[in-house]
């Protein structure tokens, strides 16, 4: 089927299943064009609660179309591949992490998870918190309890540096922000001269270290529109390469990674398709269901980070 055919097909589904489809910066560029939403983990989180409709079709991975369930336990949430999963994630399974807690407990930790994680993980924090406002909650955290940060490790000294706070960190990574190295950046900006180098804070301190500015995808949108630079070497996923172009079409965005100017990708964001969009909005299928005991022990710390957020 043309891709033109299959857009007028997604868009007509869209109106009969009062759906909305919400899509991450990641996903691949017609993804984002026939989205409702785009936007990073937060946007998407907050547009999740604050939509009115029967269905969220969430291009994305797994974690983010549960977050959807999380907040929204009345609506339909379909995710176009179930197969698109999360390095991060993976990086700290609940069970893990609730024998670390159960053998530690003696700490008392105050845990901070990074949304970028499993619903059994977000039951076990007291909070979540993305890229865009770790922050300001990490600001927020009791001082008389140490803070676990989980699971991203790059984030968490970035933002243990940024506030001063001291942080236990467990020992995850992004394999997407993990795959940008020191040389490749050198190698980007030598080949770029003037360029501006916009950093998403998932990478390794050696790339953050030559970065004219970090901060979390959503972020990176506004601070390339007001920046007086007419150039930017942008360090995360190449999907936002997309949305810059679109959104700030007079200025040049380069990708960096792996290969010289070609952005490294993330192989399960970019596994939702048009076709598995149709589908999915068509059949209802695959639905993403979650046990209540377990979706209200999650919803309590993202709604504490909504709050924080506002």
């Amino acid at each position: 089927m043309k891709q033109g055919d299959l857009i007028a097909e997604i868009r007509e589904l869209k109106k009969t299943r009062k759906a909305v489809v919400l899509a991450h910066s990641y996903q691949r560029p017609e993804i984002q064009d026939v989205a409702d939403f785009v936007g990073d983990s937060l946007a998407l989180a907050r547009h999740a609660q604050e939509t009115s409709c029967d269905v969220i079709a969430f291009c994305g991975v797994h974690f983010m179309a549960e977050t959807a369930c999380i907040l929204n336990p009345t609506r339909t949430v379909v995710l176009p591949d179930t197969e698109a999963s999360c390095s991060l994630e993976a990086s700290c399974p609940p069970e893990n992490l609730a024998s670390f807690l159960e053998a530690n407990k003696q700490k008392n930790y105050y845990v901070i998870a990074y949304i970028n994680c499993s619903i059994g993980v977000k039951a076990l924090a007291d909070v979540i918190v993305t890229s865009g406002n770790a922050q300001r909650i990490v600001e927020a955290a009791p001082t008389d309890r140490p803070i676990l940060f989980v699971p991203d490790a790059n984030l968490g000294a970035w933002v243990a540096q940024k506030t001063g706070r001291k942080m236990e960190l467990w020992n995850g990574a992004c394999h997407v922000h993990r795959q940008f190295t020191r040389d490749k950046i050198l190698e980007a900006r030598d080949a770029h001269h003037g360029s501006l180098v916009v950093c998403h804070p998932e990478c390794r301190d050696e790339v953050r270290a030559l970065a004219d500015h970090i901060c979390s995808t959503e972020k990176m949108i506004s601070f390339c529109r007001e920046s007086e630079a007419s150039t930017f070497i942008i360090v995360t996923e190449s999907g936002i390469l997309h949305r810059l172009r679109k959104l700030v079409p007079d200025k040049q965005f380069i990708g960096v990674g792996t290969e010289g100017c070609s952005c490294a990708e993330c192989e399960f964001m970019k596994l939702n398709t048009l076709e598995k969009l149709r589908d999915c909005l068509r059949d209802l299928s695959p639905e993403v269901r979650l046990p209540e005991d377990l979706r209200l022990r999650a919803e309590a710390p993202l709604l504490r980070m909504l709050e924080l957020s506002r």
